[in-house]
């Protein structure tokens, strides 16, 4: 295998290092999960797509550059280096941009990609509902046809960032009398229609990061459906497989937690090597997401050859969700008691930023398909194990 990369792949890493070295603010930006940071970080995704750098690997035509996924990949490995704010439209960009490149329109495709791009349009997502939480086929959200409309009814919960985004996205039952996987659409919904009302739900961090949203009699144009009526569940799962196997957590960004880690343990070398399994603990996050890289790395040049994402995207999830956790977790360990330390504390330094990691790791086995239920289908469609 060769691992260099071409002249062309070069240059593209040097003129993004540049960039993000002469555009990336020493002031980190506010909170993404208060309207003062949403609408920074939203200014922020603005001067990417000026510069088209916000979605990399689209077609120019959809507010994209045209890269390949390789660049893709080094575009992120770079992005993250430099310590760029993290990006607030993920759930459109990452998840409904790809789900719509292969399951829109036309129309749709030039209506919303462009504006997603641009983040003129902010994404929350719309999985579960009170009752159906990790089992997503037992939603309950109507979305019955009058007409050239659908008439949505119902509650979804744990919706990322929907206090300030503009569309959500979700699945709805368009035939009440179906069950399970059946009888479901893929639905976009503007977040403004009357009969939506948003509900904020605090995180552990105290921040309004997710929202409940109910449903009484909205209206939304058919034309707001993704693939066929009924076809819902085959379109979420792709979307589902974008977000656990590649593109939701890209690996630059584990790579640069793990050489903060590394810087971090030197500088507290003294007190951390008393516990010498802290020490081999960092190698092994180290290594960990060196080789995460190399694995999508694999995956990548699997795709360039015309394979897809498909039951292996859920060993992709456990291995980022995993190494996450560990690696704050063990800054955590390093840090002692000033772990525990607040923003606003005078000495907190650094030790506030992991610890607002460590609180955000906490949800990476849960979000994006528990890892319980990976497990289950590793063993069942990869593995052949019987159901019980």
């Amino acid at each position: 295998m060769d691992l260099a990369y071409t002249p062309k792949q070069r240059v593209f890493r040097e003129e993004v290092r540049a960039w993000l070295a002469d555009n990336v603010s020493r002031q980190p930006l506010a909170s993404y999960d208060t309207k003062e940071g949403f609408e920074q970080h939203r200014e922020w995704e603005r001067r990417l797509f000026d510069h088209r750098l916000s979605m990399v690997m689209w077609p120019e035509a959809l507010g994209g550059r045209g890269c390949d996924l390789i660049e893709w990949l080094i575009f992120e490995e770079e992005y993250y280096a430099s310590g760029a704010p993290l990006r607030v439209n993920q759930n459109g960009q990452l998840l409904l941009g790809p789900t719509l490149m292969e399951f829109g329109t036309e129309a749709q495709k030039q209506r919303f990609l462009p504006r997603m791009a641009a983040s003129e349009d902010m994404w929350a997502q719309g999985w579960s509902e009170p009752n159906a939480g990790s089992d997503m086929a037992a939603i309950t959200s109507k979305a019955i046809r009058d007409g050239d409309h659908y008439v949505l009814n119902g509650q979804k919960t744990w919706s990322t960032r929907a206090i300030y985004a503009d569309w959500l996205f979700g699945l709805f039952r368009s035939d009440p009398a179906s069950s399970r996987h059946h009888g479901l659409s893929f639905v976009l919904v503007p977040l403004d229609t009357p009969g939506v009302t948003i509900r904020p739900i605090r995180a552990l961090n105290g921040k309004e990061a997710f929202a409940e949203i109910f449903f009484d009699d909205v209206r939304v144009p058919v034309d707001n459906r993704i693939g066929d009526e009924g076809q819902g569940w085959h379109v979420a799962m792709a979307t589902a497989g974008f977000e656990r196997g590649l593109l939701l957590r890209s690996p630059g960004r584990f790579q640069h937690t793990a050489r903060r880690l590394v810087a971090l343990y030197q500088a507290h070398r003294e007190t951390a090597d008393r516990d010498p399994t802290i020490r081999d603990t960092v190698c092994e996050s180290w290594m960990g997401a060196e080789a995460y890289a190399l694995a999508a790395y694999h995956t990548v040049g699997r795709l360039a050859k015309g394979a897809r994402i498909g039951d292996e995207a859920s060993t992709n999830k456990i291995v980022w969700s995993e190494l996450d956790l560990k690696m704050h977790e063990t800054a955590m360990r390093i840090l002692g008691a000033r772990g525990e330390l607040l923003a606003e504390a005078p000495d907190a330094g650094d030790a506030a930023s992991w610890l607002e990691g460590f609180l955000f790791a906490q949800a990476g086995p849960i979000y994006a398909g528990t890892n319980e239920i990976q497990r289950n289908i590793i063993a069942e469609r990869m593995l052949g194990l019987p159901k019980s």
